[in-house]
Parts: C-alpha cells; structure tokens; sequence
C-alpha cells in the first residue's frame, strides 16, 4: 500500500506531498492545473523512462518518492530481497525514489541503495497498477489477459502442477537434444574425457601424495648433511647413544650431575638447592626426550625409500597437475566430474531409448496437468465475461461485452505430438474480445476501446477478481480517465464501483467527477495559487504556483460544489453536502 507519495520541481508543482487513504483516494482540481504531473511521479518511481523536460522551470532537478508498506512475503519484498534490501529493517516500508537532473543521467534509489532502473520496474509491478490512457496497451498482450485470467480463476494449485511437469520435460528434452544431434566435437570429447579418466585411474593419485614425496625426496637429498647434524647434536647431548666412544661426557650427564651435586648440600629449612635440582632434572628429562626424537630420526632417515622411484613417481604426478590441476585434489575432482559428462556424451542406443520412453511419460503427464489447467480457465473465463459485461451496463457502456475466449491448441494423435502445442503457461490461446456496441464484431480488447473505456473496462476487471479472490490484496489501483465520456447516474455508479474495489485494494483516481471524488475517504485538490513572496515565481505566470492541498469539512465541500457547478453558490453547496452524505460506502 502506498503510505505517502512525495515530489520536488515536477512539472508545474514545486513541493508537494500525499498520504492517500487505505481505501480510496480522489485527486481532483481544474484542467489544466497538474493533476497529471502526481501520476508521472508514480510513473517514475515506477521505473519509467525519465525525461528532463517534466523538471520544473528554474530547477536544478526533479524528485519524487514513494513509501509503500509490504508484508515480508509480497513479490515486492522478495524482489527487493535479491537486490539486497531487508524491508524488515524498514519496518515493512519499501522507499522507491528517482531523482531527474536537467542535464545527466536519472538516478534510481530503493530503500536508500541505488539500482538500475529495472529494479525499480520489477519491485514496483507488485505494488502498482496504473489504468491510464498511456497505460493501457499492456492489457492487449496476451500474457497481461492470461494473468488477469489465472488471477480470476484462482489456479494456482493446477498451474503449479502444469509448471512442475513442464519443467521436468524441458529438462528431459534438452538431454535427449543432446544425444540426439551431438557433432561430432561432442563425441570426440567423450573419446578425450575416457582416455583422460583412464590414464588417471592408472596414476590412482591421491590427495596431498605428491607433497608428500617432495618431503621425503628432500630428506633422501640432504641425508648426509642431516645425519653429520643429528650424529653431532647427539654426540654433544648423550655421546652414549653412538657407537663411538669420546671419552667427554654429553650434556644430559652435565646437567645429570650437577643435579647430583646440587641434592648433596644440606641446609637446614633452605629449600633452595632441592628446588633448583628438581629443575635441573627436568632439563635432563628434555634432554633425554630430543635425544630419543632425533635417534628415531636416524632410523626414519634408513628407510625412505629408493630416490629413483620417488623422483619417477613425482613425475608421474606432475604430468597429472600441469593437464588437469594445479594440485592432485583438482585431478581427482576433474576425473569424478568427467564420468558423468562422458555418461550424458554417451549416445548407447539403449540409454537413448530409456530417455526417449521418459519423455513420453513426462509429456503425457505434462498434457494432462495442461488439460486440467484448461478446464478451470475456460469455466472462469465464462463467468468472467458474464460478470464484466453486467457491471459495463452500469458504467455508461450499455450494449457493450466482453467475452474472454480460452482456446486450446489442438495436437496430433500420439503422446509426444498431442504435448507439441505446449509451452511454458499451459495448451490455451487467451483472448479478451470486446464488442464496443450491439451488432459491432468482438475486436481484440486494447484495439476497439478508447481510453475512457479501457479504464473503466480495466475497473470491471479489477473489481470481478478482487472480488472473487474475497480477500486484500497488497496493491495499489490507479485510476486515470476513468470517467471520460461518463455522467449523470453512470458517474455515480462508477464512484460506487471504485468504492467497492477499494474495499480490498487501495485506490487512487484521478476524477474531473463530483459523483466519483464524493466516494473517497480522502481528497486532494491540486490548484494554481498565488505564490509566497520566498516561492520561485513560475514562469510565464508571475507570482502564480501549483499547490497540492488535502481538503475535508467545509473545504471538501467547497470543492465538491465547485465540481459539480464551477460555482460556490448556495444552491451547489447544498447540492455539495447532499452528495456527500449519500456517498456512503
């Protein structure tokens, strides 16, 4: 729902700021005086093209922003999500602003980030819905029909199965495709892919191997310099422990002796010599610990293997990292990803035969979700036209129709050629044909309409699935032109219609009608007014500015009076509070 609308230097206005209503909402004033600029602020922050030339004269720039509250599992928010904005950190508020220079390139904000102008048109489509003359055409494409449609009929459930089955025979297609027509660069990979699993398999590496060997070569290469530093360490801590005989006495023995020599002093209530012996003994046992490690590291040292085989062996695995590396954990995964490559390169005529007899089942399955998805549409397409065309005789379109045609796409005889007229949305051709008069031929909806009537058209159709869904629904429906063409009791009955799709949608309507703005619960008038001496004057109107202003009590009459007569006579005042008090919803 949008809680506030902004703008600054749009058009004729210079500051300007709505709240509409949770209901509905008239935005109303004399031609002429900027009604449409509100409409091209929704417009942008909807992600429409910008145009410098709607930036008020005199100014650097245009800006508009809109702030729409969202539950957390709106599309919106969902879209807003992947563009990296937490609405819950919002407080459920999503902000959609755009700023236009003069000169420059616009700028696109959500929620205080800025984004690509298509973010803004994707977050926006869950939100707004704007029925204007320059927005209608999108209700003549077939996709636009075939949501309202499935939007009526509420099919989610069959179009969720429909969908499950036809991605699982897209995804059966694109494999069978594969086998079926792979050239012959595709088979000469799976001969390459074979060989390589092969030649792999033979080296049978494995993880951190060749790292390993490095080591140990490296031990087997410094053996000598190794042992002569070990033989020397040893000789100098415990000489006992080699073969020869010194006649000097290690370090261990040191220390094992003065430790001796430390226990022998005696002192009465000095504790001393005990203690610093104890620690001396501790480095004896420390001693005694790297002399023992570097005597198992002789003995390692002994059995390292022969150096000719360790270097064939890291070579082996070389080769293996420089073609499919760079480290033997990558060879290994290269290898596990290659057998099943070379498992869907691999054209057998049996594994084609499998596959082929599993898409005929998944189509099947796929025809039969599409034929049920059919079913459901055609009988809401029905009670659809039916439901429009009663409520067209009440908005000053007697004698017109619309009939909401769903034709499915005829097949061949066997499974797959019955599944060919399939495509991603079900088996139907959807078409909205409206007859404009008795007698006149059902012309395609979006060609045989004008704009006054496409609006009120779009109406009848946003009324019968709101509705028909029963419940609200987190958009906001925008009115423009709605009432062209439209007066006495058909403007009244037209007012009661937008009153009633706002009982589960928020409605905005721009309305010249007293019989239609008499409905909302809030009104703004937009209005030329003589400008503050601090306000830029406009140009070409000296000391004149367009103002945006929310009217109740006496001056919601006023306005209603001055719609319904151009005049605040006593008689139109009346006439004013009496129209207002019987415009309840």
């Amino acid at each position: 729902m949008l809680e506030e609308l902004e703008i600054r230097d749009l058009g004729p206005i210079h500051e300007a700021r709505i709240a509409p209503a949770k209901g509905m909402t008239a935005i109303t004033g004399e031609t002429g005086a900027g009604k449409s600029m509100l409409l091209s602020a929704i417009r942008l922050i909807s992600g429409d093209a910008a145009q410098s030339r709607r930036v008020r004269p005199g100014a650097s720039q245009a800006w508009a922003q809109g702030v729409f509250t969202v539950e957390s599992d709106n599309p919106a928010a969902v879209q807003a999500a992947q563009a990296g904005i937490d609405t819950d950190a919002d407080d459920g508020e999503l902000f959609l602003s755009r700023t236009i220079p003069v000169s420059g390139r616009s700028r696109a904000v959500l929620s205080g980030h800025t984004v690509p102008r298509s973010v803004l048109q994707d977050v926006a489509e869950h939100l707004v819905t704007i029925h204007g003359q320059a927005d209608q055409l999108r209700i003549a494409s077939a996709s636009r029909q075939r949501d309202l449609l499935d939007a009526y009929a509420e099919d989610g459930r069959q179009l969720d199965a429909y969908r499950d089955a036809w991605q699982a025979l897209k995804a059966v297609d694109e494999r069978l495709d594969t086998l079926e027509h792979q050239q012959s660069d595709a088979r000469q990979r799976a001969d390459y892919l074979r060989e390589s699993i092969e030649r792999i398999n033979e080296a049978d590496p494995q993880p951190g191997e060749d790292e390993e060997l490095k080591a140990k070569r490296s031990r087997i290469e410094n053996a000598a310099s190794i042992q002569q530093g070990v033989n020397g360490a040893i000789a100098a801590l415990d000489a006992s422990q080699l073969d020869t005989d010194t006649g000097s006495a290690g370090a261990a023995d040191l220390v094992r002796r003065a430790a001796q020599s430390l226990r022998s002093i005696r002192v009465d209530g000095d504790e001393t010599y005990s203690e610093l012996a104890d620690r001396l003994d501790s480095i004896e046992a420390d001693l005694s610990d790297v002399v023992f490690t570097l005597s198992r590291q002789t003995d390692d040292d002994d059995d390292e293997g022969d150096l000719d085989a360790i270097n064939t062996r890291i070579h082996e695995l070389g080769e293996l990292t420089r073609r499919w590396g760079p480290g033997l954990a990558d060879v290994i995964a290269w290898r596990d990803k290659a057998t099943f490559e070379v498992e869907d390169l691999d054209a057998s005529p049996e594994k084609l035969e499998q596959l082929r007899a599993e898409r005929d089942r998944l189509a099947g399955k796929a025809l039969d979700a599409a034929r049920e998805l059919s079913g459901v549409r055609a009988k809401a397409a029905r009670e659809l036209g039916e439901r429009v065309t009663a409520e067209l005789s009440q908005l000053a379109m007697a004698g017109s129709s619309l009939e909401v045609r769903v034709e499915p796409r005829a097949g061949g005889s066997d499974v797959a050629d019955a599944a060919a007229p399939l495509d991603a949305h079900g088996m139907d051709d959807i078409m909205f044909a409206f007859t404009p008069f008795p007698g006149s031929d059902a012309l395609p909806m979006g060609s045989s309409a004008s704009g006054g009537e496409l609006s009120r058209l779009m109406l009848a159709l946003e009324l019968a699935v709101a509705e028909r869904r029963g419940s609200a629904a987190d958009m906001t429906f925008i009115f423009d032109e709605v009432d062209a063409g439209v007066g006495g009791k058909a403007a009244a009955e037209l007012g009661r219609r937008l009153a009633r799709l706002a009982r589960s949608s928020q409605v905005i309507v721009v309305t010249h009608l007293a019989q239609v703005a008499s409905w909302a619960q809030e009104q703004y008038v937009v209005s030329k007014q003589p400008a503050h001496p601090d306000t830029p004057d406009e140009p070409g109107e000296a000391g004149v500015v367009t103002t945006v202003t929310r009217v109740d009590g006496e001056g919601r009459v006023r306005e209603i009076a001055r719609m319904l007569s151009g005049s605040e006579s006593g008689t139109s005042l009346d006439h004013a509070c009496e129209l207002l008090a019987t415009s309840v919803q």
